[in-house]
């Protein structure tokens, strides 16, 4: 990310627009920067045809600075795939940063962790998650794209208990029983779900949990030569919070959460976590976001019993990595 922003320096610290197209060559740039040459400089075009792209086409420095994360997760993601094979190492993580800026939070996550804003008790959400469920759009696409209807199905009916054969006769298992519906099972039907499963159990062709992230080049569905990776994307979605148009206290804070912290618990009790920590410490006490932090894992994960990690009210604690961070506003 650092890398990435770097070249924008001096264009982000100059108030005035930016170019619509960086210049390849330096020794390139016109003599006038902020005049673009025009086709009719060569007398092409007459002018009431002058092309006005250039002047009714603007790029925010924010938008540069959205383009540069991006840019980073994908030169994040090349730097997997190289490691992949000179280093042999494979596998692959979400992936969820925050980076300030001139006086904005700009949070940037591919994956299922999360990030919440908690500003004067009121919670603002920074990211989403990226499931098969929440994708299952993006990744149809991909198989009808890339002809994979042979071997999954796009969208499944319920499945029966166990696999009939072709040819036999299947009750629907989602109409009432008061009034059952029969189909005769064709080989569609036993075809693999694209999607397997529901909820946190959902899974791409039944190999992976989430459609957002970093490697995993090596991938593969179970028992195929059919590579998950092309329907994985590299690239996360940016959110942006602009500091500079509210007033923060010492309570107002920024949550990264893995999805160890959110499988067990949701944004309204972290936030009582939150104020219920903050408010057994003074307010210039630097320690009390460490604690926060601390007290989010410690409860997530619960405590060991003869059952197993229970959480408070009893049920399983998480049995995910929990990674948080809180930054104070």
């Amino acid at each position: 990310v650092s890398q990435q922003l770097q070249d924008l320096v001096d264009i982000l610290q100059d108030p005035s627009p930016p170019p619509i197209c960086l210049p390849h060559d330096a020794r390139a740039v016109p003599a006038e920067p902020s005049r673009v040459p025009l086709a009719e400089d060569d007398g092409e075009v007459p002018n009431n045809a002058v092309p006005r792209f250039h002047l009714e086409k603007a790029v925010s420095h924010e938008s540069l600075v959205i383009g540069a994360i991006e840019n980073a997760f994908k030169h994040m993601d090349d730097e997997i795939e190289r490691e992949r094979a000179s280093q042999r190492l494979s596998g692959g993580c979400c992936a969820l940063a925050a980076v300030y800026l001139m006086g904005k939070f700009y949070v940037a996550n591919a994956g299922d962790s999360r990030a919440i804003i908690i500003r004067n008790g009121e919670i603002i959400p920074m990211s989403r998650e990226f499931t098969p469920e929440t994708e299952r759009q993006r990744l149809q696409f991909l198989v009808r794209k890339t002809f994979l209807l042979t071997s999954f199905l796009l969208n499944r009916l319920p499945s029966p208990t166990g696999q009939p054969p072709a040819g036999t006769c299947w009750r629907h298992t989602d109409v009432p029983a008061s009034s059952p519906a029969y189909k005769k099972i064709e080989e569609d039907d036993l075809k693999f779900p694209l999607i397997y499963g529901e909820g946190k159990k959902a899974r791409v062709m039944a190999t992976i949990g989430v459609t957002r992230g970093l490697g995993d080049h090596d991938l593969k569905v179970f028992s195929s030569n059919i590579h998950i990776k092309p329907f994985l994307s590299c690239f996360p979605e940016v959110r942006v919070y602009d500091l500079t148009q509210y007033e923060h206290c010492p309570d107002d804070i920024l949550v990264l959460g893995t999805d160890g912290l959110w499988d067990v618990t949701n944004d309204k009790e972290v936030a009582g976590v939150v104020m219920e920590v903050l408010t057994s410490y003074e307010p210039n006490d630097p320690c009390r976001y460490t604690m926060v932090a601390q007290e989010l894992v410690v409860r997530s994960r619960g405590v060991l019993k003869e059952r197993g990690w229970r959480l408070a009210n009893d049920k399983l604690g998480s049995g995910d990595d929990i990674s948080v961070f809180v930054i104070p506003l």
